[in-house]
C-alpha cells in the first residue's frame, strides 16, 4: 500500500487568507485545520465554534467541489486521466472554481489570486475534452475549472469570444435537457423573470446548451443548501420556511418574490430536479454583502425529459423538489400571483416547436406532445390562480421533501442536525 502524507495549504478567499489546512495526499481530504485567520470569510454554512472550524463540515464542502461520481462518462474519463477518483483533480487546479472565489495556496508559495484565477486568466480545456469523451494524445494540463464543476450531466467550461461559458449535454435517448434549458429561458424571458439565458449548439449532431457564466470576479454563488445550514432547522418548521428564515436572518433581499417566480416556472415546465444545489443567492466576494437571489439556472430536468411519449401529459404524476415532492403541493407556497400574466405565454408552442425542429433526438410526435402538455400546465395554473381563495399562511411541514437527493452528489440526504 502506498504511503500517504499531508501537504500544507492556506485556504484562501480571493486575496484573504482564511485558515491553514492540511490535505491528505491519498484522499485529498482535509486532515487537519490549523490557524484560522478570518472567521467571516469561512465558507457560508460551515460552523465555527470558539474560533475552530468544524472539520467534518469543511470536508463536506471541499468534497462537494469535486466532480460527482455520478457524472455521465466519468469512469472512462478517470481512466484517461489516470486517476482513481474525481477528488484527486481538486488540488491539481488549487480548488479554483468559476462559481466562487475560494482556492488553496500551497504553503511557502508565492501564488496570487490575480495570476491564477479562471475569471481573468486562460485555462486548459483538456479536462473538459476528456469529460466529453475526446482522448488527448499530448501531455494534458489539469489547470481547469472543470475539476470543480458539479452536476451529473456531461459538461465543460470553454472560453467563447472572451467569455466564460458552460457547455452542457443531454442524457438518454432524447438528449432533451439542452433544448429544455433554452425553452425554460424563453418562458422566463416572456414572463419577465430574472434568468440565465441559454442558447443551443450542436457538435457531431448532439445538442448542447450554452450559457455565459453569471458569476463575476467580484461575486459568488452560495447555494440554498449552504444558506440553509447557517441555522439549525427546528423540527416544526418546513424546509421552505427555514430557507426564508435563513435568508431573512442573513439580510438577503427579495427572497419571497424570487421563490414565487421559481416555483411558478418549475410548475409550468414540470421540473423534476430543482434540488438545493441548483438555486441560491449571490454575494459580493470582497465586502461579503448579500446582493440577492441568483437568477434561475439549470432547468434541464424538465418537460418530461426522461418520460416515454405516452407519459407526456399535463396531469401526469411527477416528482418534485426542493420543498414539496408534488408540484400541486409546492405551488401552494406561492405567496402572490399578482405579478404573473400567463397571457404572455400565448403562442409559446410555436417557439417550442422551432427549438426542437431538426433535432435527431426529439421527433415531431414528441415535440407535439410536449407542446400540448405545456399548454395544459399553463391552463391548470390559470385555474389554480382563479379558484384560489385568500389564505391564512400556515407553515405545514408534514408534506415536505424528506430527502433532498441532488444529482450533483453533494449530499445524499437532508441532514439538518449538523
Amino acid at each position: 500500500m502506498a504511503e500517504s502524507w499531508n501537504k500544507s495549504y492556506t485556504l484562501m478567499h480571493k486575496n484573504v487568507p482564511v485558515a491553514e489546512i492540511e490535505l491528505d495526499e491519498a484522499t485529498v481530504s482535509i486532515s487537519a485545520i490549523g490557524q484560522v485567520y478570518s472567521e467571516k470569510h469561512v465558507p457560508v454554512g460551515i460552523p465555527v465554534k470558539k474560533g475552530e472550524i468544524d472539520r467534518a463540515a469543511l470536508n463536506e464542502w471541499w468534497r462537494g467541489r469535486a466532480i460527482p461520481a455520478s457524472r455521465d462518462g466519468i469512469q472512462e474519463a478517470l481512466l484517461e486521466l489516470n486517476l482513481s477518483e474525481t477528488q484527486k483533480l481538486l488540488d491539481k487546479s488549487y480548488g479554483l472554481s468559476l462559481s466562487d472565489q475560494y482556492w488553496i495556496s500551497p504553503s511557502a508559495s508565492n501564488l496570487g489570486w490575480s495570476t491564477i484565477n479562471f475569471f481573468d486568466n486562460p485555462f486548459s480545456e483538456d479536462v473538459g475534452n476528456v469529460l466529453f469523451g475526446k482522448s488527448s494524445l499530448d501531455a494534458m494540463s489539469l489547470m481547469s475549472p472543470d475539476n470543480t464543476s458539479d452536476g451529473w450531466l456531461k459538461k465543460k467550461w470553454a472560453i467563447m469570444d472572451g467569455k466564460r461559458c458552460l457547455v452542457k449535454g443531454g442524457s438518454g435517448a432524447t438528449q432533451q435537457e439542452p433544448y429544455n434549458e433554452v425553452i425554460a429561458s424563453k418562458i422566463m424571458e416572456r414572463l419577465g423573470i430574472p434568468r440565465v439565458p441559454y442558447t443551443l449548439m450542436e457538435q457531431e449532431d448532439y445538442p448542447y446548451s450554452v450559457c455565459e457564466n453569471f458569476i463575476t470576479p467580484q461575486t459568488e454563488l452560495i447555494t440554498a443548501w449552504y444558506v440553509m445550514h447557517t441555522q439549525q432547522k427546528p423540527n416544526h418548521v418546513s424546509v421552505y420556511q427555514h430557507y426564508v428564515n435563513c435568508c431573512e436572518a442573513l439580510g438577503i433581499p427579495g427572497m419571497t418574490e424570487a421563490l414565487d417566480q421559481m416555483i411558478v416556472v418549475d410548475y409550468l415546465i414540470a421540473n423534476e430536479d430543482r434540488h438545493q444545489n441548483n438555486f441560491g443567492v449571490i454575494r459580493h466576494a470582497e465586502t461579503l454583502e448579500w446582493i440577492g437571489p441568483a437568477q434561475i439556472y439549470d432547468s434541464g430536468s424538465s418537460l418530461w425529459f426522461s418520460k416515454p411519449l405516452g407519459w407526456i401529459r399535463a396531469d401526469g404524476k411527477l416528482t418534485c423538489k426542493p420543498f414539496k415532492p408534488d408540484h400541486n403541493e409546492q405551488i401552494k407556497l406561492v405567496t402572490s400571483f399578482e405579478w404573473l400574466d400567463l397571457s404572455l405565454l400565448d403562442g409559446i408552442e410555436d417557439e417550442v416547436r422551432n427549438i426542437f425542429r431538426g433535432s435527431l433526438f426529439v421527433d415531431e410526435a414528441r415535440s407535439h406532445a410536449i407542446c400540448q402538455a405545456l399548454r395544459g400546465r399553463i391552463e391548470r395554473l390559470q385555474e389554480i390562480i382563479h379558484t384560489r381563495e385568500p389564505q391564512v399562511w400556515v407553515d405545514d411541514h408534514s408534506s415536505d421533501v424528506k430527502e433532498n437527493i441532488a444529482y450533483s452528489g453533494l449530499q445524499e440526504e437532508d441532514e439538518w442536525g449538523r
